[in-house]
């Protein structure tokens, strides 16, 4: 199976004016990353507005994204669904296209029991025989999964290797990553948590930041690999304010979604009901950028 390490920015799905996906958009933006070094990517997330997408368009995504990567870095698929059966069809897809692993959170309506999140993880996975990152995140799915089921699923299913850990606890990020050690391994999810998370055992981070500041993100990480933990918290010190305005906005993928324009790269409005953001917010990501030096593309 596909390792999975380091950096992976969490694409936005880059739109026209008129709310139309822009798919030269997104492999531009996709070939920008590839050269800025990152890890990996991951599409069809929630930065990437999965659930304001079509069937067919999260379908396009996959393939579309699966050409462009053409295998360079590993891609992560975003498969969630309300329902597993739906879970399943997306996750199949993917697989068949070609990515190298999907990220799967539980039922966001629902608020499913302990017992129901781990048949679903385990129904889907098992339809499947490439790796599985499930997917904590209570503020968007409404339900905190416990660490023992989490190690619990990690356990019994032989393809899920990977938990993205969103909840910013990193007791969480700590007992997976010690407890979970020869079968699961941890990403961390909150942005303003990734070095500590990295410190207690997270081998990877899916990043919104990432899609901001990707050359950073990586230079923190590799970093933090090579032992050289001054120069780590030196770079996290630069990306904290992007970080925490990133996860204390509740604007998240219209922040990115901005910052890939002034970037001069595709991003575009989000879809309806989400609004753009207001001036002064718009001063504020453009003085974060300034400060990281990346209102301009380097390719």
């Amino acid at each position: 199976m596909t390792n999975l390490k380091g950096v992976y920015p969490v694409l936005v799905t880059p739109m026209h004016n008129d709310e139309t996906v822009n798919w030269d958009g997104l492999k531009n933006n996709i070939e920008y990353f590839i050269n800025q070094g990152v890890d990996g990517l991951a599409i069809n997330g929630s930065t990437g507005e999965f659930v304001s997408l079509t069937k067919e368009e999260r379908f396009k995504a996959v393939e579309e994204a699966v050409k462009q990567v053409a295998g360079r870095i590993p891609l992560i698929v975003g498969t969630a669904a309300e329902t597993t059966e739906e879970a399943i069809e997306y996750t199949q897809q993917a697989e068949k296209a070609g990515a190298d692993a999907a990220l799967l959170i539980n039922s966001y309506y629902a608020h499913p029991k302990e017992e129901e999140i781990y048949e679903h993880f385990k129904a889907v996975a098992e339809s499947v025989s490439f790796p599985i990152m499930i997917y904590n995140n209570p503020f968007t799915s409404g339900v905190n999964i416990s660490v023992e089921t989490i190690l619990r699923t990690g356990r019994d299913v032989e393809n899920i290797t990977h938990v993205k850990e969103s909840s910013g606890e990193i007791r969480n990020v700590r007992d997976i990553s010690r407890q979970g050690k020869g079968f699961i391994k941890t990403f961390c999810g909150a942005d303003d948590m990734v070095l500590e998370s990295f410190t207690v055992g997270a081998e990877g981070w899916i990043s919104v930041a990432g899609n901001i500041a990707p050359r950073t993100s990586k230079e923190m990480y590799d970093a933090y690999v090579e032992g050289d933990i001054s120069r780590a918290w030196e770079l996290y010190d630069k990306l904290l304010p992007l970080c925490n305005f990133l996860e204390g906005s509740g604007k998240y993928v219209q922040i990115t979604k901005h910052a890939m324009d002034l970037k001069g790269l595709a991003g575009g409005p989000a879809r309806r009901p989400r609004l753009g953001l207001s001036h002064e917010e718009q001063e504020t990501l453009k003085k974060l950028m300034e400060q990281l030096d990346v209102l301009e593309v380097s390719r």
